[in-house]
């Protein structure tokens, strides 16, 4: 990213004064400061100059070069909105908005920088430094939003795969929660000791009494063969 920020001269004579200083002194006085990068020292000035002069447009437009340098970029853009809103000069409203595409820039507001840097050309159309920063920034705003989507698609996973293991765990809770009844029930009905007898089963047994009946039968009548002579029954 490129930048140029240039400081606007105080031009007009004649400002109101104050004791000490005047406004002339304060905004000369912030841009040797500037120069010499005492960025600090030199904000301090052009706000004092600007408590005198509240339109001045040298103290707005300076004021956003010394914040801009200082990393404050937020307030730096402001400032440089407020010198736009003071002019009608078409090179320093381009040069303004140059500056605001730069700050917004700088915190990655890319969608907002863009448009700065456009308006920046409309005024400017010669500009090679806004034309090379307005490419940089839409080539950002594509990667962060080629990144964002990325973020959505891999919190989308996340959210599914929570659900689903919600899901699961439900299951899981209902299914125990049917064999801890079951297993009561059971606990509480006594064991039946009915059994089914096949058909078969019940065949072999039947075959067993017959078989039973007949070895008494022959027992019987075994005895009675070999019963004494001369007994007789009663």
């Amino acid at each position: 990213m490129r930048t140029h920020l240039a400081l606007i001269a105080l031009i007009v004579a004649g400002m109101s004064a104050a004791p000490g200083q005047s406004v002339r002194s304060l905004v000369n006085g912030g841009n040797d400061l500037y120069k010499n990068q005492k960025y600090t020292d030199a904000e301090v000035n052009y706000r004092k100059a600007l408590e005198k002069e509240k339109e001045l447009l040298e103290g707005h437009f300076n004021l956003g070069n010394a914040l801009y340098k200082q990393g404050k970029f937020g307030e730096a853009a402001k400032e440089y909105e407020n010198a736009i809103q003071r002019t009608e000069e078409a090179r320093v409203r381009a040069d303004a908005y140059y500056n605001i595409g730069n700050a917004l820039l700088k915190g990655q507001e890319y969608q907002s920088a863009i448009k700065a840097y456009i308006e920046a050309l409309k005024r400017n159309p010669e500009d090679a430094e806004a034309k090379h920063n307005l490419s940089y920034a839409l080539r950002m705003l594509q990667q962060q939003q080629q990144q964002q989507q990325q973020q959505q698609n891999k919190n989308d996973k996340q959210q599914q795969q929570k659900k689903q293991d919600q899901q699961q765990q439900q299951q899981n809770q209902q299914q125990n929660q049917q064999q801890q009844n079951q297993q009561q029930r059971q606990q509480q009905q006594p064991e039946r000791q009915d059994r089914q007898i096949s058909k078969a089963d019940a065949e072999r047994i039947l075959e067993v009494l017959k078989n039973n009946e007949r070895e008494v039968q022959k027992k019987l009548r075994a005895r009675q063969a070999v019963r004494p002579r001369g007994e007789k029954d009663w």
